[in-house]
């Protein structure tokens, strides 16, 4: 088809990260997100995976021209995978960025999650999906006993954005409740 599709379901949530055209509030089903590593880049990042009877909320957006490059630049360490018929609702071809499961290593403390693109993701789910979408991220996301590095205040995040008071609430309370493990950005 020539005009496909990418689903987005972290930091491509946040419109504001990137101008890819048309976007759309979709449904990705028989996958969930999950927090990785690899040992192509130094923190914990969103990834996603088969799952049956789960579903995740995220975007999909065009692609320009077809032409893949920037979006597979920017997306360096995963790989795509074709998801057309797993989407909802259907916009023809969509294609879907997976980590490649034989870098997978488990996040730790020397590569945490960053607190900053945390913030990214949910202020995209906000904006998009409301505070039940942001409610969902969570609850269809796992990994969450991966330390959380918290550098809000330098972010290392190449894309971090401002948060509202309120956005900021939202992903702390919903830290709190997990039970999430939170530690210091300490030189």
């Amino acid at each position: 088809m020539s005009h496909p599709r990418f689903f987005g379901y972290g930091s491509l949530v946040n419109l504001a990260t990137h101008d890819y055209a048309d976007p759309r509030p979709a449904r990705l089903l028989g996958w969930r997100r999950i927090w990785r590593h690899t040992d192509l880049r130094p923190a914990a990042f969103l990834s996603v995976e088969r799952a049956a009877g789960v579903e995740i909320e995220g975007i999909t957006a065009g692609v320009p021209g077809a032409d893949w490059a920037a979006l597979d630049a920017r997306e360096y360490a995963y790989i795509r995978r074709d998801v057309s018929h797993e989407v909802t609702p259907s916009h023809g071809e969509t294609a879907v960025y997976e980590v490649e499961a034989s870098r997978l290593v488990a996040p730790d403390v020397a590569h945490p999650i960053l607190l900053s693109y945390l913030d990214v993701v949910v202020q995209g789910f906000l904006r998009v999906h409301g505070a039940d979408g942001a409610a969902r991220f969570f609850a269809t996301t796992s990994g969450w006993q991966a330390p959380i590095l918290n550098d809000r205040h330098a972010p290392r995040y190449p894309r971090a954005q401002t948060l509202s008071a309120a956005e900021t609430a939202t992903v702390d309370q919903a830290l709190a409740q997990l039970g999430a493990r939170v530690i210091s950005a300490t030189a």
